[in-house]
């Protein structure tokens, strides 16, 4: 009985995550912490902070790796099921339905000012996961350094219009901090 019905949760759960969060994976980290950290106890703040940087660093989209692992996390493979299927399942029917149905939906005036609300929303929802994600993250020097050197970099990218890929700078970020430790371990400690 519990089984099924922490099932039922699972699905629930996320099909209102995937249901009412607009702009993808970033902007559905602040609303899944909220229900599986803060509200269902499902995983704690430091589950959420690594399941956030395996989920960017594995193939598919964050949103969706998040909720497949805390659904494995609460009920297994069939937990993770239905997790994956209530956070996909809105976006699906509602983008088949936008296209069957509607063949220049965003030409429609209404529909284009709604989105252009929507988008500043989105920016907003990143902003408060990054911020959330930056409160957690441990205060030593090395992971400020790469999260210092990390933002610098990609804001000079975009300014300047530079051609550097986010999955380059998570490498470069993981190679200096694994030669750091390296460095670190051999001299008989880890400061970082």
């Amino acid at each position: 009985m519990r089984q099924k019905n922490i099932l039922f949760d699972l699905l629930l759960t996320f099909l209102k995550i995937g249901l009412f969060t607009f702009g993808g994976g970033y902007a559905m980290l602040a609303m899944i912490e909220n229900s599986c950290v803060t509200e269902k106890g499902w995983i704690s703040h430091d589950d959420m902070m690594n399941v956030t940087v395996i989920a960017e660093s594995t193939p598919g989209p964050i949103a969706i790796n998040c909720a497949t692992f805390v659904g494995y996390r609460q009920a297994g493979l069939w937990g993770a099921l239905a997790a994956t299927l209530g956070i996909v399942l809105p976006s699906f029917v509602i983008i088949y339905s936008i296209s069957s149905l509607l063949d220049n939906f965003l030409e429609i005036a209404v529909i284009a000012s709604a989105f252009r609300g929507i988008r500043i929303g989105v920016g907003f929802l990143i902003l408060q996961a990054a911020a959330g994600m930056v409160k957690k993250m441990p205060k030593k020097p090395l992971p400020l350094a790469i999260m210092a050197a990390s933002f610098l970099l990609m804001l000079s990218a975009n300014l300047f219009s530079w051609k550097l890929s986010s999955i380059s700078l998570m490498l470069l970020a993981g190679v200096v901090s694994l030669g750091l430790f390296a460095a670190g371990a051999g001299k008989g400690g880890n400061k970082g």
